[in-house]
């Protein structure tokens, strides 16, 4: 099976703060892997290296295949561009456009053409249940809807790995269930998805789930 991630080994530092001390593991095409433990554990980083934000200092983070280490600034920069799509706790869609032309960002920065862009936002859009609101502005859309853009927005570009950060915790129980179907709908048709959460029930709904504690795996189940 296809492994849009695969993580060998990866330490990172912040001075003599050790964040991730020799992590390994992968995500297949079709999961949804989700990362526990308590703050500082080390998730955050772990999704900035997956998400081409940040190097490891040491081993191995590969997307795709590509080993991310090995790229320059702006091959790194298509990389994250092309192959990635995050969702955010706090949602991060531009107040000023309506809900469909925040989900066109993605390909509007690869430069596609207009009748591809109209097609594939409205094909995210209706994959996430929220077509009838696509003129509609941010502050006219509960936090729910505001969420489900996000996500449309992450999936527009059809990346090779979804980061959802704390895709449910800006969200009331019925809205963050609606968001973690279509979670696992994602996943059913293909989406390899790594996410980080606190939540219990949101772990519940993963393929996997590897617990971390002071920047190690504890456990992978």
């Amino acid at each position: 099976m296809r492994q849009p991630v695969s993580v060998s080994d990866v330490r990172k530092f912040y001075g003599d703060v050790h964040a991730l001390d020799g992590v390994s593991f992968d995500v297949r095409a079709g999961e949804l892997v989700a990362l526990l433990g308590p703050s500082g554990c080390g998730k955050s980083t772990m999704l900035n290296l997956v998400g081409c934000i940040d190097l490891p200092d040491s081993g191995e983070v590969r997307i795709d295949d590509v080993a991310t280490a090995s790229l320059s600034d702006d091959a790194l920069t298509a990389l994250r561009r092309d192959r990635i799509g995050t969702i955010f706790q706090f949602f991060n869609l531009l107040p000023t456009l309506p809900l469909e032309e925040n989900v066109a960002l993605p390909l509007v920065l690869q430069g596609r053409p207009r009748d591809e862009i109209a097609e594939r936002v409205g094909e995210a859009l209706r994959a996430v249940g929220i077509a009838e609101k696509a003129r509609a502005m941010p502050a006219q859309v509960s936090g729910g809807q505001l969420q489900r853009a996000a996500i449309a927005r992450a999936i527009v570009h059809r990346p090779a790995i979804l980061l959802a950060d704390e895709p449910t915790g800006n969200l009331d129980s019925q809205n963050g269930e609606i968001v973690l179907r279509i979670l696992e709908e994602l996943a059913a048709n293909g989406q390899a998805i790594l996410m980080a959460t606190h939540s219990a029930e949101a772990a519940a709904r993963a393929t996997r789930r590897i617990h971390m504690r002071d920047g190690r795996i504890e456990s992978i189940a």
